[in-house]
């Protein structure tokens, strides 16, 4: 036997294979027949090439893939990936060896290709760090430094402490561990849901890999090899939610050119050779773009150049900026700061954490999954783990740099000592209590390495949910992961339980909302009327002149904006805005008053899945009535009506004061059962097969929406051998 493809009742690519090389390519050939567009999106969007047949849309990305050096790292990385760990460089290189098998059938299955025109390429042996790179570059949400400059300059410190939770652009997740001693069978069991942009395809793969060494099924991320966030190999199973944690930087840069090309200013008070090159974005249906790439040591410029923060990125296609001046981009002492720099550990390490992967697949007990993830780079997680032994794990995993404590806040002059790198932090280990641990980005063993976290909602609710009761099983945890009980609403409540003189109508609409069970089900017609009044309270908190100096877009990159919008900001920090002792003046009482009045006045006339509606991320958005079926193949394409909301263990984020659609939610639902891997389960949005109007492209999105969980089959005599060619 080379590989064997078997495929369950839901399309899930199950493979067999005599080692774990020819798994790797197996693996990598299976997922570019089932989503050839999704993998070959990535790979541009890797290298900075993807307006090329995208269009101007994506041309802010590329800039910043292109300036950031996403590509060259990622080969950077392989390189020291061969010199440092041969084996798991040639199992990444069986995976793209794979991939370029399979691309052309998958090609020829997904009618994007000749929508836009698009040739499958070639992978390299580094392309997919590259994917594992840009599907992680803003994980750490970078952009927030800018924000808290941003606020700071205008607000004051205290605005860093006001404005931070959870905000626009960040991934998060529901995880929990709960011991055998809390158990029916005895044994663990391990639950949750990352949060993250919803995309179709979606951004796990659900997939089993066997070899002689090992047997797993898992969560894989398509266009990299193995199981990286969500396995279980059958004796150990593992788990990871964002640790939340700061490890990237960005430094303001003093750049000048000469004779012979760019300097910048250095700490140590003289000027040194910056690495300078020019490179084309292609577009398509447009002339192509020049950009310049400077890199200076303390990492690549993503935004501005010598002649400000408005030069290096194109006025082109909607990311035109504002100049310097507008972004109040100056230095202390005096001058421009003319340019920001990203520093970024692989950039600096030559290390994507890569060989902790196989590892991981090899793993038997929580001590190899421990020390598998002392390799671990980015993004840094909290993870859990059990095995059938007992064994139970609760760590982060990843390197934080250790630097000065302002690096972690804003943007640091590179000019100035004192915001150099020196070494890594440990990673933090913490326990069980009562037999549970609960990660939901809450503040937790993560906290020494980060300065924004989730608000406690999520992680108290489960907690909550967890001790109602003393036994659990697998199929209970569906109660945990649909919970629409809103932890943030009492703020708001509290509000407007003090207003007086009120309309008929208004008085109604708030007794209404204070006898509301604070559920944010599909349904409920009291979640879309406190929704709305919430948006309406954001609206008018941020159209207060307070923050007028907030409302102007600044002088970066338009892909870095939505860390900056102030409406999301105000939205996401509602709670810690509404309870402050002082608010800079502004009037809440108010704002909350004719936001009520406003709401009676014209309330919703239907549920709160009647505006809370599924936006899932499409590279290439669906034509009109384009066949891609959210029940049935040939249907077209309608979005789905949720429940749940942001602070809800049900985590389907709308943007409060802007829109009522989720772009984000569970990107994937699991519970791993250590006492029998074939009583575990799983779901994704929308399914196995990245085709429109496939089979198996949106089969999952009804159970995805009801809270059910479809079976984790690992008894390969239920599974149907898929005899699968190039045809």
């Amino acid at each position: 036997m080379t590989t064997e493809t078997y495929r369950d009742a839901w399309g899930i690519p199950h493979l067999r294979a005599s080692g774990a090389r020819e798994l790797a390519r197996a693996q990598g050939r299976v997922t570019a027949r089932d989503r050839a567009w999704q993998l070959e999106v990535e790979r541009h969007r890797a290298r900075g090439t993807s307006a090329s047949f995208l269009g101007a849309g994506a041309l802010s990305w590329d800039v910043l893939a292109r300036r950031g050096r996403l590509d060259d790292t990622a080969r950077r990385c392989f390189a020291a990936l061969e010199h440092r760990d041969p084996e798991t460089a040639d199992w990444v290189r069986a995976y793209t060896d794979g991939v370029n098998e399979g691309l052309a059938a998958g090609a020829r299955r997904d009618p994007a290709f000749a929508r836009t025109g698009l040739t499958p390429g070639h992978w390299r042996p580094w392309t997919p760090l590259g994917v594992w790179l840009a599907t992680h570059i803003l994980f750490a949400g970078f952009p927030a430094k800018l924000w808290r400059e941003q606020a700071i300059r205008h607000l004051g410190p205290g605005a860093v402490g006001l404005f931070a939770t959870d905000g626009p652009g960040t991934a998060g997740s529901n995880g929990w561990l709960v011991s055998g001693e809390r158990t029916a069978t005895g044994h663990a069991l391990i639950a949750g849901d990352p949060h993250r942009f919803i995309e179709d395809p979606g951004v796990y793969q659900q997939i089993r890999l066997a070899c002689p060494e090992f047997d797993v099924v898992g969560l894989a991320v398509p266009g990299v090899p193995g199981i990286a966030h969500f396995g279980h190999t059958g004796t150990v199973a593992w788990a990871i939610t964002n640790a939340m944690a700061d490890y990237q930087d960005l430094y303001r840069e003093r750049l000048r050119r000469t004779g012979a090309g760019v300097e910048a200013l250095g700490p140590d008070g003289t000027w040194h050779r910056a690495a300078r090159h020019t490179e084309t974005v292609e577009i398509a249906g447009e002339p192509p773009v020049e950009i310049e790439v400077i890199e200076t040591d303390r990492g690549p410029v993503i935004a501005g150049g010598p002649e400000g923060l408005d030069a290096g990125v194109p006025a082109y296609g909607g990311t035109a900026t504002a100049t310097a001046t507008a972004a109040g981009a100056t230095d202390p002492d005096g001058g421009e700061a003319r340019a920001l720099a990203l520093r970024y550990p692989p950039r600096v390490t030559r290390d994507l954490g890569f060989g902790a992967l196989l590892p991981l697949l090899r793993a038997r007990t929580v001590g190899d999954v421990d020390r598998a993830l002392d390799a671990w780079t980015e993004p840094v997680n909290v993870v859990q783990a059990a095995d059938t032994a007992g064994g139970t794990l609760h760590r982060v995993a990843g390197r934080v740099p250790d630097r000065a404590a302002a690096n972690r806040l804003h943007p640091v002059p590179a000019w100035r000592p004192g915001h150099a790198w020196h070494g890594t932090h440990e990673t933090p280990y913490a326990g069980l209590t009562d037999g549970v641990a609960v990660m939901a980005n809450q503040r937790g063993p993560a906290t020494p390495l980060g300065v924004e976290f989730a608000p406690p909602h999520r992680a108290d609710r489960i907690h909550a949910l967890l001790d109602a009761r003393r036994t659990w099983t697998a199929d209970d945890m569906a109660e945990i992961h649909t919970d629409t009980l809103l932890g943030s609403a009492g703020a708001l409540l509290d509000h407007l339980a003090t207003l007086d003189g009120l309309t008929p109508s208004a008085a109604r609409l708030r007794d209404r909302l204070l006898a509301w069970d604070r559920r944010m089900d599909a349904g409920s017609t009291d979640a879309a009327a406190y929704a709305a009044v919430r948006g309406a309270v954001v609206r008018n908190l941020a159209a207060d002149p307070v923050f007028a100096p907030l409302t102007e877009p600044p002088a970066y990159p338009e892909v870095l904006l939505p860390w900056l919008a102030l409406v999301p900001r105000i939205g996401f920090a509602l709670e810690h805005l509404l309870r402050a002792e002082e608010l800079y003046g502004v009037d809440r009482r108010a704002a909350v008053r004719a936001a009520l009045e406003e709401v009676a006045a014209g309330p919703p006339a239907g549920t709160w899945s009647d505006t809370h509606r599924l936006a899932p991320w499409r590279a290439l958005p669906y034509e009109p009535g384009q066949a891609a079926g959210p029940y049935e193949p040939g249907e077209p394409y309608a979005e789905p009506g949720l429940g749940g909301d942001h602070d809800c263990v049900l985590c389907t984020s709308a943007v409060p004061g802007l829109t009522d659609r989720a772009a984000r939610g569970p990107a994937a639902r699991y519970v791993w059962d250590l006492s029998d891997r074939a009583l575990s389960r799983w779901v994704v949005p929308f399914g196995a097969d990245g085709v429109p109007g496939a089979a198996h492209h949106h089969d999952q999105l009804p159970l995805w929406l009801g809270g059910e969980l479809a079976p984790v089959v690992t008894d390969w005599a239920l599974l149907e051998r898929a005899e699968e060619t190039d045809d």
